[in-house]
């Protein structure tokens, strides 16, 4: 019996492909799928299953794994004065200038040009998508130094949501972590949200810096440098966006 499509004779093997990604050894791939722990295309996949990279979708314990080879995942030290478009009529640096030109990647949503940070880039789309769409609920993890000390009452505030022009926010974790500074995690990614949560409370954002992105932190990279992401980085990101739905 032939499958047809990319079951057929032309796929690729599955533990094969999953092995390629960084799973584990071929075996291992081989135990994950005789266990039913894999699905391609919402079913539930056998050993003898071939897969096409390029338009399968694969799931390994619920959680979506990209298979489609090229990609690359980027971990960027966004610093102060570059801007996350691909170009500036202003002619500044854009953030896509300094990683690899080849193949081309987008940044997973936006800082500011006067903020500073961790930024991913890649060029998986789907993973963008459940990384940035608020529905997926991934934390952004933000390290804001303000004028003034804010009070108790100003800490409460942005806890509980702050009414904005566009809406009000979603209740966020606010810490004060020095007289002036506040480390505020968000799921959501208004245009410069933090910046007018902070305005709405009469703290002016002085210096705002990403530390966190889901369980992926910017550690020791200088401003400006970058790094590839490892498999289990990557992975750590796909399980952070699963159990939840477009």
């Amino acid at each position: 019996m032939t499958d047809g499509g990319a079951t057929g004779p032309s796929g690729q093997r599955l533990q094969k492909v999953l092995a390629q990604i960084g799973l584990g050894s071929r075996r291992t791939c081989e135990e994950l799928i005789a266990a039913g722990r894999v699905q391609v295309n919402g079913e539930v996949a056998d050993l003898g299953r071939r897969v096409d990279p390029e338009s399968d979708q694969v799931t390994v314990d619920g959680v979506p794994v990209a298979v489609r080879p090229g990609l690359v995942y980027y971990l960027l030290n966004k610093p102060v004065g570059a801007v996350s478009t691909a170009s500036d009529p202003a002619g500044r640096p854009a953030v896509t200038g300094l990683v690899p030109s080849e193949p081309r990647v987008h940044p997973v949503g936006r800082l500011d040009a006067d903020s500073e940070g961790l930024l991913l880039l890649t060029n998986d789309g789907e993973l963008t998508f459940r990384l940035t769409h608020p529905s997926f609920g991934v934390e952004k993890e933000y390290l804001v130094e303000v004028k003034g000390s804010p009070k108790p009452g100003a800490v409460r505030r942005l806890r509980e949501g702050i009414e904005l022009e566009d809406g009000r926010t979603a209740p966020a974790q606010v810490a004060l972590v020095a007289p002036n500074a506040l480390r505020i995690t968000i799921h959501e990614g208004r245009n410069r949200q933090i910046r007018r949560m902070c305005d709405a409370v009469g703290h002016p954002v002085r210096r705002l810096v990403r530390t966190r992105i889901g369980p992926i932190r910017v550690g020791t990279l200088a401003p400006g440098e970058w790094r590839e992401l490892t498999t289990g980085e990557v992975r750590a990101l796909e399980r952070a966006t699963a159990g939840r739905s477009r």
